[in-house]
């Protein structure tokens, strides 16, 4: 990196606001998006200047594969028009059968190529260690060697979301973008470039394209939104990192009760940062008059694992279920499994019925989830991560019906404030088993800790040894008063969820409105981590 021009810094603030000037002052309205072209290249060259190769050879690959299958499908289009009264039935629907694997071929090139950089350079050294391991343990002497490879910045991201863009063109649900640079901009736009969101084309694209006159009102929401996620970012998530950081280090040697604490706050560190970073990109992005989608809507407050990863990290739910969930559970594999189920002696009881009925859709789900934990992270850790939630989603799917009839048979009212406390604690829970895969250094590591759950409880010993991981009791204060605010806002925007809080602001009188924002901008100026001998924690999911 050049310089420091993370999200949290003096000098990215600074970046947007020169990007903002140019780009409403700019005298070509045809051509604003190019400011945001220039923006984008810059910020990256800046962020990540040694790998830049990776994202133009993905940005080219993208742009000229799109207009391959296009000009595929608009060829086939033509002649078929043309041999319209020459052809039979047949002749047309083997040509189209031909077209389509074709198209097919040309896509799975861009996958392979795209998602296989993606593939060596995240998963080589975890393969390569793996196979070691297995060939050790039967005593052959090979050993594949490992490589210093790195992770290009955002790549990630990009990679999906351009491939999503391949996918959509594809399916003929998109027009694939004839000029380069424009297609550029999509993959890179640099708000999302770190963290996300996984946007899809037709919302994002046109936005981008567009010349969007200054908007005083979309700015001051904007800016809202970024000083909320500087709140929770630098108040909360980077506090909150330290004492985990600590504990990461030395993981092996802390007690049930410490590792127990650990997790807890994991939780509420993960979602102060991750929703902390989306704020601040969506923020710029409304700036620029750009919406870009949302990606929480208060995962906390699920009532089952299946409506925590609807509200979590929702443009890469989006991204699974439209390119992997829909084309695996209506694939002819799996509907004629749960066909050849239906017509079975089992398939002819009520439980053989329902389990044929939803198998396509619980086995996919199962697959989705642990290419989610793959996506996380190169170890065994995430791929138990990825089972365990795909476990759990798969038998709620199957088990519904009993758990449908409990409720029913015990008469209990579903919309029962203490029900539903009971079914927001279950699921948090759940919850809380997943993230001990985040934390823990290792699959073995993270078992282990699983069992001090219920083991390794010591009190006393844990208050010592939590005492002398880097926070202070004015942190634990501040942590806990940033925590309580998070969740008095998450609680109004789960009430009035068609509404969200900076409107609602909009409607105060001015003195309240000033005065929240004050409070706001002086909470971050006070109680932010960062300044002389500290450099503020990456964003978690700039890893992924």
């Amino acid at each position: 990196m050049l310089f420091n021009i993370s999200y949290t810094t003096l000098n990215f603030l600074f970046f947007v606001l020169v990007t903002m000037l140019v780009y409403f002052l700019f005298p070509v309205k045809k051509y604003k998006w190019t400011v945001l072209l220039a923006a984008s290249v810059f910020f990256y060259a800046v962020a990540g200047y040694k790998y830049a190769f990776f994202i133009l050879f993905t940005s080219l690959t993208t742009y000229l594969i799109a207009l391959w299958i296009e000009r595929v499908s608009e060829k086939s289009k033509r002649l078929l028009k043309e041999k319209k009264k020459e052809w039979d039935r047949d002749q047309k629907k083997n040509y189209k059968s031909k077209i389509k694997i074709q198209k097919r071929l040309i896509m799975t090139l861009a996958l392979v190529i795209n998602f296989g950089i993606l593939a060596f350079l995240k998963y080589y050294n975890f393969f390569a260690g793996s196979l070691n391991d297995v060939l050790g343990g039967f005593g052959i002497g090979f050993s594949a060697p490992t490589l210093k490879l790195f992770m290009p910045l955002g790549i990630s991201f990009y990679t999906f979301q351009s491939m999503g863009y391949i996918v959509d063109v594809y399916r003929e649900k998109t027009a694939a973008q004839k000029n380069p640079f424009k297609l550029l901009l999509f993959v890179s736009f640099f708000p999302q470039i770190i963290q996300g969101p996984i946007s899809i084309y037709d919302q994002l694209a046109q936005q981008l394209f567009e010349p969007h006159a200054f908007s005083f009102n979309r700015m001051k929401h904007g800016m809202e939104l970024i000083l909320w996620g500087f709140f929770k970012k630098l108040i909360i998530a980077d506090r909150a990192n330290i004492l985990i950081s600590a504990v990461e280090k030395d993981y092996a040697n802390y007690s049930g009760t410490t590792l127990t604490f650990t997790i807890l706050l994991y939780a509420i560190q993960l979602y102060a940062d991750f929703s902390g970073g989306i704020d601040i990109s969506r923020g710029v992005a409304q700036i620029f008059g750009i919406d870009m989608i949302e990606n929480f809507k208060r995962p906390y407050f699920s009532k089952s694992i299946n409506e925590y990863w609807r509200r979590w990290h929702i443009s890469l739910g989006g991204w699974m279920k439209n390119y992997v969930f829909y084309p695996v559970a209506m694939s002819n594999v799996f509907i004629n499994a749960g066909k050849k189920m239906k017509g079975s002696r089992f398939g002819k009881t009520a439980a053989g019925a329902h389990i044929s009925k939803v198998l396509p859709t619980a086995v996919a789900s199962l697959i989705v989830f642990l290419i989610v934990g793959v996506w996380h992270g190169d170890n065994w850790k995430y791929v138990a991560f990825g089972v365990w939630n795909g476990v759990i989603i798969m038998l709620s799917i199957v088990m519904q019906p009993l758990f449908d009839g409990a409720v029913d048979k015990l008469h209990i009212n579903r919309k029962n404030p203490f029900f539903v406390g009971f079914q927001i604690v279950r699921t948090l829970l759940v919850v809380l088993v997943g993230y001990v895969f985040d934390v823990a250094p290792s699959f073995g590591e993270g078992m282990r800790t699983i069992g001090l759950f219920f083991t390794g409880q010591n009190l006393p010993t844990g208050i010592e040894e939590i005492s002398k991981l880097g926070l202070i009791p004015q942190d634990y204060g501040v942590l806990l008063a940033a925590s309580v605010v998070l969740l008095i806002a998450s609680i109004i925007q789960e009430r009035h969820p068609d509404t969200d809080i900076r409107t609602m602001l909009d409607r105060t009188h001015f003195t309240v409105r000033f005065g929240l924002l004050y409070l706001g901008v002086m909470a971050v100026v006070i109680f932010g981590v960062y300044g002389s001998g500290y450099n503020a924690a990456d964003f978690v999911y700039m890893q992924f």
